[in-house]
């Protein structure tokens, strides 16, 4: 059974930094490609960042690049999404996401809230 749990979310001034965690179980991280989302208040899911050990492969949405760095600890079965430069319109619940064919895995969500 697939399973996502995020955790690292907060309140953080603009200009601060955040590190999310999603612990994954029920699959190896690194067999797979492993997504960050965010959706904000008001507005569709985006995709933010993306990952795949597998095929030394990252992309990051134009919105996010230069500041938000993923990566895998595959000794802990953990992504990581490292936020820097955080800008008020980085508010959103952000989300680990993992496909298998026409199904996506998904956690609970994480709030991350830039703020001053």
């Amino acid at each position: 059974q697939v399973l996502l749990v995020e955790s690292g979310g907060g309140l953080v001034q603009p200009g601060g930094s955040l590190r999310l965690s999603c612990a994954a179980s029920g699959f190896i991280v690194s067999s797979y490609a492993m997504n960050w989302y965010r959706q904000a208040p008001g507005k569709e899911r985006e995709l933010v960042a993306a990952i795949d050990i597998t095929s030394s492969y990252t992309s990051y949405a134009d919105s996010v690049k230069g500041r938000f760095t993923v990566s895998e600890d595959n000794a802990k079965n953990m992504v990581y999404l490292q936020m820097s430069s955080l800008k008020p319109e980085d508010t959103a619940v952000y989300y680990c996401n993992t496909q298998r064919g026409i199904f996506d895995y998904w956690g609970q969500g994480t709030q991350v809230t830039v703020s001053s």
